[in-house]
Parts: structure tokens; C-alpha cells; sequence
């Protein structure tokens, strides 16, 4: 029978990937928690009609990208390519929207979209996302952008370039819509890759997000949205930039930054690292004031961003030592030994202690060997003269001492050996 092998595009995390995971996790907690940010957890499953409406049924994602079939009871169903639409419709369903003022909420999780598997993006990825709901002032914009700097700086990774544009309202972004689709229509629509030529019609401001060289060189010429936003717009932008700079975070104009979902409004930024290729977006996000209404909700002014993890986890600097303070093994020289060893263990890890105990009877000096090479700063042992006497020997790995002593003496004299190795 031939073995199962996992699925491609979709990856184990065994350490030190998963740890890179954790430390991700536990940064974003400790600088969102000083912004007011609360944990939420949504569900990773979804009617289909969600993201339809939220994410636009134009886009790529929906089209192309997106994990849906129908479940047992004839609805379908898709597993979340993103979060924000989930969030937004767990906000909804709460009533926050109509308890609270203001609503901060950030999450961590699996995503998934059936694209060509690539480096720092597989088919099931995984994304810290934020989100700030019921706000619709340029503060809040430059609040979350400075965040998401300051998150980036909390890990430890530089060498990265903040990006903004703005990109229109309902008001002023149909006109220019209707302008950049009437420019776009005067180019030979031969030389444009073929998902650009689909966006031609569908999403216009997309085929400026492209990252095919060809087609940019082609729209390089094309007019820039932030030309065109009305003054409200034009306002909320300057007040975003002014206070962005104004706590020394640099940022530069891309007027190509468009972001590849519709309910995006206003200002857009992207984190994007000079260090590991063309794919170097590491986070993104902007204002989507559109996004409750466009799945039934009420009008609600919002603004969020999400970090890819695998892409930042490329970024990490190393850690100096990542394995834990082992402080004893604990080791039994004979099988009717285990039953006491198994005790002492435990009592070790109720005091607070890293204890782990060898379930295998061996040779002492097989067991020594493998204590050693664990690095733990201590080692006890229980062989047949100590199980007879209700002793424990307990040797330190830093000088070669060893002393035996009773078993309810076990657990200080370990404490004793840690603070003093």
C-alpha cells in the first residue's frame, strides 16, 4: 500500500518553523494589546456567498483561487482565503456594531487559495490580521500604519519599505475607474498577460497591480488615482502622510498600490522587504468603509491589514539558543524503577522544573550519554540500591558531582543545582 503523502501546496511546521510561529504570535500580542486590540477567533469555513460579496466576484481570489464545495446539506461552502471579510461578518453577527464605539480585534490562522505554490506562500498559508472597526478618521489610518511598523520593529526586521497610496471613494473612484478602463482600452491588449486582459472589464485597477514586467512597462504611462480623488479624499491622505512621518516612520508613494481585493478604500499600504525577492510583500492592508454593507450589514467605516507568516518568518533574525533550560533527566537503570522515577519526574514539573524522564530502561552508560547530550544540568538516576533505600543519586553535568540523597529531598536539591550551574 503506497504511503500518503501530504498534500502539495500545504505544509507540517515542525520546530523551528512552528517556533518562528509562536514568537510571531506572542510579539503581535504584546504591541497590538498597547493599541487596545482584542484576540478573536472566526471559523475557518464559510458560506461562499461572503466572499463573493465581500471580496468581489470579479476578483481573482473568487474566481480562481478559492477552496469551495458543497457540504452535506446542499450549501456551499469555501475555506477563508483571507480574514477580513470573516471578522466583518462576526462583528456584525455580535452586535458590536451597535455596543461599541469603537471595535479593535485582530487574529492568527490558516488561509487558503488554490494558487501555484511558491516560495513564503503555499496553498494554506497563514496570516496575522488586525482590524479596526466603526472609524472612519485619517488618525486611525496612520494609528494602524505606525503599528504595523512598530510590530515589524519588535521583531527585530529592517531593511523594510512602508508604501502608500490612496485610493479614491465611491464618490471620486468611478470617475477614475471609467478613465483608467478608457486608457487601458488604447493599448494593444495582445501584449498584456492573460489576466490582465480579463481585468480589463472586471477590475480595472488591477491590471496596474500586475507584477509582470511586461505589462508594467505597458501601463507605465497610465494615470495614477491619487491624480483624480475628490478633496474629502485628497484631506484624509495628507492628514495619513503628516502623521506617519511625524513619528519618524519613512514611507514612499506608490501609486501602483492599488491591493487585489474590491472593498479596499481610500488609503492602501503595503510593508514590503528588500530581502527576499520580487514577492516581497510582507504585510498590507487599507481602509474598506464598503465592506459591511456589501454583505448586508450597515454602513461601517473600517480599516485593517494582514502579515503573511511564512514571508516574515524568512525574515526573523535567529535565535541565539531556542531550546529550553533542561534542568534534569531523569533516568531509571531497571524496569521496576520506572514507577518511582515516573513520580519524581512529575514532582520536578509540578515545582515548575523541565524534567524528562527516559521510559526505556538502558545501559547507565547509554543513558548517560543521551542525558548528556541533552544538555540538562543535572541527572537522576534510580538503580536497584537506591530503589531499596528510597534514595535517589543525583549527579551535576557542569562539574561531574553526585551525591545521593532521600526522595522527598529530590526536588530542592534539583532547585539547589539550577540556581547554582
Amino acid at each position: 500500500m503506497d504511503r500518503i503523502a501530504t498534500i502539495k501546496g500545504f505544509a507540517d511546521l515542525f520546530s523551528p518553523e512552528s517556533r518562528a510561529f509562536t514568537r510571531m504570535e506572542t510579539a503581535a500580542r504584546r504591541v497590538f494589546a498597547r493599541y487596545g486590540y482584542q484576540e478573536l477567533r472566526v471559523p475557518v469555513l464559510e458560506h461562499t456567498e461572503l466572499f463573493q460579496r465581500g471580496i468581489g466576484a470579479a476578483t481573482d481570489v473568487v474566481q480562481k483561487e478559492m477552496y469551495t464545495f458543497t457540504d452535506r446539506g446542499g450549501r456551499s461552502v469555501t475555506m477563508r482565503p483571507e480574514a477580513t471579510a470573516g471578522i466583518m461578518r462576526a462583528y456584525l453577527d455580535s452586535g458590536r456594531n451597535r455596543q461599541e464605539a469603537v471595535t479593535r480585534l485582530f487574529t492568527f490562522g490558516p488561509m487558503f487559495r488554490y494558487e501555484r505554490p511558491q516560495k513564503g506562500r503555499l496553498r494554506q498559508f497563514h496570516q496575522i490580521d488586525c482590524e479596526c472597526l466603526n472609524a472612519a478618521e485619517p488618525h486611525v489610518d496612520a494609528e494602524m500604519t505606525v503599528m504595523v511598523m512598530r510590530f515589524m520593529s519588535e521583531l527585530g526586521i529592517d531593511d523594510l519599505e512602508l508604501q502608500l497610496n490612496s485610493l479614491g471613494c465611491a464618490r471620486c473612484r468611478p470617475a477614475y475607474r471609467a478613465l483608467l478602463r478608457d486608457w487601458l482600452g488604447r493599448l494593444d491588449r495582445d501584449r498584456l498577460c492573460e489576466d490582465c486582459r480579463r481585468r480589463l472589464d472586471a477590475n480595472p485597477l488591477r491590471v496596474l497591480d500586475c507584477k509582470m514586467p511586461g505589462c508594467q512597462a505597458l501601463t507605465a504611462g497610465a494615470p495614477f488615482v491619487a491624480a483624480h480623488i475628490c478633496p474629502d479624499c485628497r484631506e484624509h491622505f495628507d492628514t495619513v502622510r503628516r502623521l506617519v512621518a511625524a513619528e519618524g516612520v519613512d514611507f514612499t508613494l506608490n501609486h501602483r498600490l492599488v491591493r487585489g481585493l474590491d472593498y479596499y478604500t481610500r488609503t492602501a499600504f503595503e510593508v514590503v522587504s528588500r530581502g527576499i525577492g520580487s514577492q516581497g510583500a510582507v504585510a498590507g492592508g487599507g481602509r474598506y468603509d464598503g465592506l459591511a454593507a456589501a454583505i448586508g450589514g450597515p454602513d461601517v467605516p473600517a480599516i485593517g491589514f494582514a502579515c503573511g507568516m511564512e514571508r516574515l518568518a524568512m525574515l526573523l533574525p535567529a535565535e541565539d539558543d531556542p531550546r529550553p533550560d533542561f534542568h534534569a533527566a531523569v533516568l531509571a537503570a531497571q524496569a521496576d524503577a520506572l514507577d518511582t522515577a515516573f513520580a519524581v519526574c512529575q514532582a520536578l514539573r509540578d515545582a515548575g522544573f523541565h524534567g524528562e524522564l527516559d521510559h526505556m530502561p538502558r545501559s547507565m552508560k547509554a543513558a548517560m550519554r543521551r542525558a548528556d547530550k541533552s544538555k540538562a544540568r543535572c541527572v537522576l538516576i534510580f538503580g536497584p540500591d537506591e530503589l531499596a533505600a528510597g534514595t535517589v543519586a543525583v549527579k551535576r553535568l557542569d562539574n561531574g558531582e553526585q551525591a545521593t540523597t532521600p526522595l522527598a529531598d529530590a526536588v530542592s536539591i534539583v532547585a539547589g543545582i539550577v540556581v547554582t550551574s
